[in-house]
């Protein structure tokens, strides 16, 4: 079992760049699939990044491609996701999550930890 914490929200402008942590605990955070995923108010969860067990394959949906980058240091057990040029509508708590597979899923439902979640407010 996993235990995961994100940090590092807050309230930005439109346009600047911002980075999430996630911090694990319990068994080996190298052994796991990670991701970030986003809900904003009344939207269902979306799926944002993963990153496989090293770091060395990553897979983005589209409306962050060249903007966003998942990363992970398992030396340190954390997990990151640099944002840049957010959005007004990327608005959300988002959340990282970890999964025992080695397929890098988009579904929510293939995760099995998740963290509390951190709040992004972009204003424009």
């Amino acid at each position: 079992q996993v235990q995961l914490v994100e940090s590092g929200g807050g309230l930005v402008q439109a346009g600047v760049s911002l980075r999430l942590s996630c911090a694990a605990s319990g068994r080996t955070f190298s052994s796991y699939t990670m991701g970030w995923f986003r809900q904003a108010p009344g939207k269902e969860r979306e799926f944002v990044a993963a990153i496989n067990w090293s770091g060395g394959s990553t897979y983005y949906e589209d409306y962050v491609k060249g903007r966003f980058t998942i990363s992970r240091d398992n030396a340190k057990n954390t997990l990151y996701l640099q944002m840049s040029s957010l959005k007004p509508e990327e608005t959300a708590v988002y959340y990282c999550a970890a999964r025992s597979g080695y397929r890098l899923l988009s579904q929510a439902n293939g995760y099995n930890y998740w963290g509390q979640g951190t709040q992004v407010t972009v204003s424009s």
